[in-house]
C-alpha cells in the first residue's frame, strides 16, 4: 500500500482562454505544464509521507506516470469578472495529516487575498480534524507568518492563479497540488 502514498509534491498554476469552455480548461492545464498528465483528483487529507517539496516539478513530469492532483478549476465567460483559484496547504510539525484546501472564487479578491484565505482554510481544517479549538485571529503570528495550533507551529503556503475574463471567451483558472509517487 506504500506505493499509493505520495513521496513528493509540487505546485503549479495556469490560465486558459478560448471560445469553448473545455478547450479553455485544456489551455489552463497547458499553461500549468501538466496537459499530458492523467488527471485524478485526490482527497484533501493525507498522511505526510511527502518528504520532498519541489518548486520545479513541472519540468520533471513524465507522461507515463500517474499523478494525483488536488484542484478545482474555475471558468466563466462573463467579461470583466475576476477569477481566483488557490490551493493552500499546511505542513504539520509531527506525523499528523497534511491538509490541503482548495479555494475558488468569482470574486473581487485579489491573488494575495485568495491565497491567504486558502492557507487559513487549510489551518482551520487541520485544527478541526485534530479536534482542536481554533481561533484564526489568536492563532496567527504575523511577525513569524505562522499558525500555532495547540502550541505547535504549523507552516502553510499557497499557490494562486487569478485573472480577469476578457471579451466573451471562456477563461479558466486553475491552481494545483501535484502528488508524485
Amino acid at each position: 500500500m506504500d506505493s499509493f502514498v505520495p513521496k513528493k509534491i509540487f505546485f503549479t498554476k495556469g490560465v486558459g482562454t478560448h471560445k469553448d469552455e473545455l478547450h479553455s480548461f485544456e489551455r489552463a492545464l497547458r499553461d500549468a505544464g501538466i496537459e499530458k498528465c492523467n488527471l485524478v483528483q485526490y482527497p484533501a487529507y493525507f498522511r505526510p509521507a511527502v518528504n520532498d517539496l519541489q518548486d520545479t516539478g513541472v519540468k520533471r513530469v513524465n507522461t507515463r506516470r500517474h499523478y494525483l492532483l488536488c484542484f478545482e478549476p474555475l471558468c466563466t465567460n462573463e467579461p470583466k469578472r475576476l477569477l481566483a483559484a488557490s490551493v493552500g496547504v499546511q505542513f504539520p510539525p509531527t506525523n499528523h495529516l497534511m491538509v490541503i484546501s482548495v479555494n475558488i472564487m468569482l470574486t473581487a479578491q485579489n491573488e494575495k487575498q485568495a491565497g491567504d484565505y486558502a492557507e487559513d482554510l487549510a489551518a482551520a481544517m487541520l485544527a478541526s480534524t485534530l479536534g482542536i479549538d481554533f481561533d484564526l485571529d489568536e492563532s496567527w503570528d504575523e511577525k513569524k507568518e505562522i499558525f500555532k495550533i495547540s502550541s505547535k507551529i504549523v507552516r502553510t503556503l499557497n499557490v494562486t492563479q487569478s485573472t480577469i475574463c476578457k471579451d466573451n471567451k471562456y477563461t479558466t483558472v486553475i491552481a494545483l497540488a501535484v502528488f508524485v509517487f
